[in-house]
């Protein structure tokens, strides 16, 4: 299968000197949920900044369904309008005095009637929950609200690749659910999500495959379900594996759970152990004490 975008051999160095990319690649499938992972410097949101042009690579290449994107005026346009970025930092993004505004600007950059601009602004609000926002200030919302309109404006503009850097972070546990959700309805229409993030524990439980950025490179790629039966190939680059191997390993240890396969989550391997059906012996046992 072809992928829906990949870097390949890109490499990068900002101004100073320092370098961003070293000869890194990365391919995600169409319709895929991706985790990147990466300690703070390794490269994630220089990665993601490539992914829809924002940076060139200076050696490399970027494809999108298989063709080289070309760097100009109208193969990034072109571009853009299939890859949304949404920042980590809100204020990076947001530029227009009201919500309804930021979120329009898309969609009427590419010309579109303004009748369909206001049906895509209307739907990209009701999904983030801002819909009762729309004429306010953008100053006035919070951090999280911030985000969401941020994320609002990527979806106006109908994108077949979403990247998120660090959308979790400044959120609280209802509002990632909700946005977790809404990730799960984009993949469930075809869109891919890309999404970075410092929680192995999340990746392991909502993507389909894992992709951990080191040093500038992209180090490791795999699904999730062969990442979840290797805990050497997570220390070996540096990523501290999901919490529910460990405990999956010691119930396995114990002759309690099969070796395979290995639950996603804490929660669902709860669910498995609630599930299962205790042998005699062992019934007695929880009787007797």
């Amino acid at each position: 299968m072809i992928p829906l975008i990949e870097l390949r051999g890109a490499s990068y160095r900002y101004p100073d000197g320092s370098h961003g990319l070293r000869d890194c690649h990365l391919a995600l499938r169409p319709g895929s949920r991706n985790a990147l992972l990466g300690a703070n410097g390794a490269g994630k949101t220089t990665l993601m900044q490539h992914l829809n042009g924002l940076l060139q690579p200076e050696t490399g290449v970027l494809r999108w369904k298989g063709e080289t994107v070309v760097h100009n005026r109208a193969g990034l346009r072109a571009l853009r309008q299939q890859v949304g970025l949404v920042f980590q930092n809100p204020d990076r993004q947001l530029f227009s005095a009201h919500v309804e505004e930021d979120v329009s600007f898309g969609p009427l950059n590419l010309g579109l009637p303004e009748t369909e601009v206001r049906n895509r602004v209307a739907q990209a609000l009701r999904a983030v929950g801002l819909q009762d926002h729309a004429r306010a200030p953008v100053h006035h919302l919070s951090f999280g609200q911030k985000k969401r309109v941020c994320l609002a404006g990527v979806l106006a503009m109908r994108p077949q690749l979403l990247v998120l850097d660090e959308p979790m972070a400044g959120l609280d546990l209802p509002m990632q659910q909700d946005l977790q959700r809404l990730l799960d309805a984009l993949v469930a229409e075809g869109v891919t999500v890309l999404v970075s993030t410092h929680d192995p524990d999340f990746a392991a439980d909502w993507a389909d495959e894992i992709h951990v950025m080191a040093q500038g490179r992209c180090q490791l790629s795999q699904p999730v379900a062969a990442l979840l039966t290797q805990p050497s190939a997570w220390q070996a680059v540096g990523q501290t594996p999901p919490q529910v191997m460990a405990l999956h390993a010691e119930l396995v240890r114990q002759g309690l759970l099969a070796a395979v396969p290995v639950p996603r989550s804490i929660e669902r391997l709860l669910a498995v152990l609630r599930a299962r059906t205790l042998p005699a012996s062992q019934e007695s046992v929880i009787h007797d004490a």
